[in-house]
């Protein structure tokens, strides 16, 4: 028995897309609006878009049942399991003190804390990203400018509007894996077009970075550090991402822009040298063991991405279970597909779907060579799961809720309804990533809500499917300065002192910033689209 999907039930497309949009609008306003926990909007919001699959839309409510199971799952395994392996990395570091010898290191290549700022805000903050994600980058580096002397306000700034172009890459490349298995697009080709989007970002966020801290005349001093920082940076981000993949973008980017910069303060310094933080000197006897982990870790993810590793691993473990009731049993239709097709419905469990594996004895090899016993190894292991537990929990529903729009085809009936603004859904593309990032708090979220409509428009309108998917991926980061998540991890951050602002303050002091970006975004991607057709990946 096979289910076909109707995408407007009310023979009324503007009210069968205003039925489409109510999970949505019951997450992102239990979330911007009544500020309920993000794992219960998320269980709202699933049971939302269950009913009205079923009462609305006709699906058998087996099916819509399955649907949420199977994205459950890919939320556990291999989202969940991603991120909670590249966690245990960095408590690993946390744990052995190793942390804190990194965070004086990275402090004692300037005393300029324009040139901290882009150190730790930008880049430490990417490389942070690029291994954990989900607020981490934020807290991380908003405490350690805190510990230099930069007052609360300006620490929580900085963290905020530095972490916005790795964020499509972050956390070992979860955004875009998530996206390529919610839209069936290829990987590749997604991390590719991103690669080709936000490297411009890259290079001229640090410069946008030190003006928010001291101004344009003071972002002047150091404009030759700014342009080597975003330059690196952005260069390796777009090689990572179209000749490797997603999953080390920001790592490698980060680790060389920091070298790089390192390398340049021995050579150049500013003439208008701004006042010195106060900051302990503290000799490390083996300061090299404080990237033991990171390395680790880069190194291992690096070769499970590696086609003949790859391979390798896959002969031994490559499994593809069918789910129950599901598999083949949803019937897509035209417009949506040139000719009647059957959805698969699979749980994939191989070799590359499982990187948080390489994470994961990247974390144990360094425990190892550090000192830590096996037993204290698992005692951390055990820690961090627990300490994730409501995170996994949310990842979980947001990834069903996702799953049953796109079963039952209500995103399909939003993606029909944008297809109206026609020409200028290009520029409309990536702002509709920002928002889903403001309200969710998060570019995998946002991917998950979104990335289907923006397939569906852009096939509707002829544009190409992987330039508007990425559009989204790409254009989100521009909201995680704003989400509420991160505004209040950065005022948690930098609390604790008389100065320092509430959540309020924070987001006004970065709102701005964000929308300016967003809208910048939002004309590239047009330009692409009309004017360098020839940047799209497979564009012919």
């Amino acid at each position: 028995m096979t289910w076909t999907q109707n995408y407007d039930p009310f023979s009324n497309l503007v009210l069968s897309s205003c039925i489409a949009a109510v999970p949505v609008v019951v997450l992102l306003g239990l979330l911007a609006f009544w500020h309920v926990r993000a794992q219960l909007a998320a269980g709202a919001g699933l049971l939302t878009a269950m009913g009205i699959a079923v009462l609305v839309y006709g699906m058998p409510a087996g099916l819509a049942g399955m649907a949420a199971v199977n994205g459950a799952v890919f939320g556990l395994f291999p989202i969940g399991w991603i991120v909670l392996n590249a966690m245990f990395v960095y408590n690993l570091s946390v744990e052995t003190g190793q942390f804190a010898v990194l965070q004086r290191q990275i402090a004692s290549v300037s005393g300029d804390r324009r040139i901290q700022a882009l150190l730790i805000a930008f880049s430490f903050g990417a490389f942070i990203e690029g291994a954990a994600g989900f607020g981490a980058p934020v807290a991380i580096t908003g405490a350690l400018m805190i510990g230099l002397g930069f007052k609360p306000l300006e620490a929580a700034k900085l963290a905020l509007i530095g972490n916005t172009a790795p964020v499509a890459f972050g956390s070992l490349g979860t955004p875009l894996t998530t996206l390529a298995d919610i839209t069936h697009l290829d990987l590749h080709q997604l991390s590719a077009m991103v690669g080709r989007q936000l490297p411009i970002f890259s290079l001229a966020v640090p410069f946008w970075l030190v003006a928010a801290q001291v101004g344009w005349r003071g972002m002047l001093g150091v404009w030759p550090a700014c342009f080597v920082t975003g330059l690196s940076f952005g260069v390796m981000q777009f090689l990572v991402s179209n000749y490797h993949g997603p999953w080390l973008v920001d790592i490698i980017s980060a680790v060389v822009a920091m070298a790089v910069l390192v390398l340049f303060m021995k050579v150049w310094k500013p003439k208008d040298e701004c006042e010195k933080p106060v900051a302990a000197v503290v000799r490390d006897a083996a300061p090299w063991k404080a990237w033991l982990p990171w390395v680790f870790l880069t190194a291992l993810v690096f070769a499970w991405g590696m086609p003949a590793v790859k391979n390798g691993l896959n002969a031994v473990f490559n499994a593809e279970i069918k789910v129950p009731l599901l598999h083949l049993a949803v019937e897509r239709v035209p417009p949506v597909v040139e000719h009647a097709e059957l959805e698969k419905a699979v749980f994939k469990f191989n070799a590359l779907s499982a990187t948080g594996t390489a994470a994961m004895l990247a974390g144990m090899l360094a425990g190892l060579c550090l000192g830590l016993s096996p037993t204290r190894i698992a005692k951390l292991y055990g820690t961090t799961i627990w300490k994730l537990r409501v995170p996994l929990l949310t990842i979980a529903l947001m990834l069903a809720l996702g799953y049953v729009t796109r079963y039952s085809g209500t995103d399909t009936t939003m993606g029909l309804m944008m297809a109206g603004t026609g020409m200028l859904f290009p520029f409309f593309s990536p702002l509709i990533g920002w928002l889903g990032v403001t309200l969710t708090g998060s570019d995998t979220a946002s991917n998950v809500l979104f990335g289907n409509l923006q397939q569906v428009t852009a096939n509707q309108l002829h544009l190409s499917p992987i330039h508007m998917a990425a559009s989204n991926s790409s254009g989100g980061v521009m909201g995680k300065m704003i989400d509420a998540q991160s505004i209040v991890v950065a005022a948690v951050a930098t609390g604790g002192r008389e100065d320092s602002p509430d959540a309020g303050t924070v987001l006004r002091s970065v709102f701005w910033h964000s929308i300016a970006l967003a809208l910048l975004m939002g004309v590239l991607v047009m330009v692409q689209a009309y004017w360098m057709p020839w940047i799209i990946v497979g564009a012919k």
